[in-house]
Parts: structure tokens; sequence; C-alpha cells
């Protein structure tokens, strides 16, 4: 039997849930989603600098699954510049925590 996946830590939610490339209407492109835990991965490594060591200490999972979670999201990321698709941010197995004083114990 799988083991049911812990709950992960996100203390931020995006300001704006969706984005698109100017001058196409949305029915014309294909989706691409990333999840919220995504999200958060890409904020704490890539926009606050955080280890990953440290960034997977505040969603509350292990390094090595935090690394997946943030490449994972990368590709998404590239595949959205580069293909010009719509990203949608929603869903995933999340907890959402208000953050007191990010880093802080």
């Amino acid at each position: 039997m799988a083991r049911t996946d812990k709950l992960r830590v996100v203390r931020s939610l995006p300001s704006k849930h969706e984005f698109k490339p100017s001058g196409v209407p949305s029915a014309r492109l294909k989706k691409i989603g990333l999840t919220l835990d995504e999200y958060e991965a890409i904020r704490l490594a890539d926009f606050e600098g955080f280890s990953h060591e440290d960034a997977a200490k505040l969603m509350n999972i292990s390094r090595p699954t935090f690394s997946r979670v943030v490449e994972k999201a990368r590709r998404k990321l590239s595949e959205f510049i580069v293909e010009g698709k719509k990203l949608v941010i929603e869903g995933g197995n999340v907890e959402i925590v208000e953050d007191k004083e990010e880093g802080s114990s």
C-alpha cells in the first residue's frame, strides 16, 4: 500500500493565479498548471534565496523532495515561457500557514 503524501506547508499565496502571453486570447492557449507547493518552492529557492535544505524545512518536507518539487516547477515555468502557454497556479497537497517571521523557529 502506498503511503499518503505529507502536506506541504505554503506560507505565501500568489497575488495573481493566471498568467498568459499578451495579445493572445486565453481560449487559444494551452494551459500549464503550477501547484501551490511548486509555486512555494520557486518562491523560497529562487525569489527568497533559501538553500534547498532551509526551504524544505519551511515546507515541512525532506530536502530531496524539495529538490524534486522545485525542479518540476522550473520545467513548467520554462515550458510556459518557451512555448507561450497560459500558466495557472492552483491545487496541490498543501497546508496554508500564515507566515509569522519567515526563517524563524
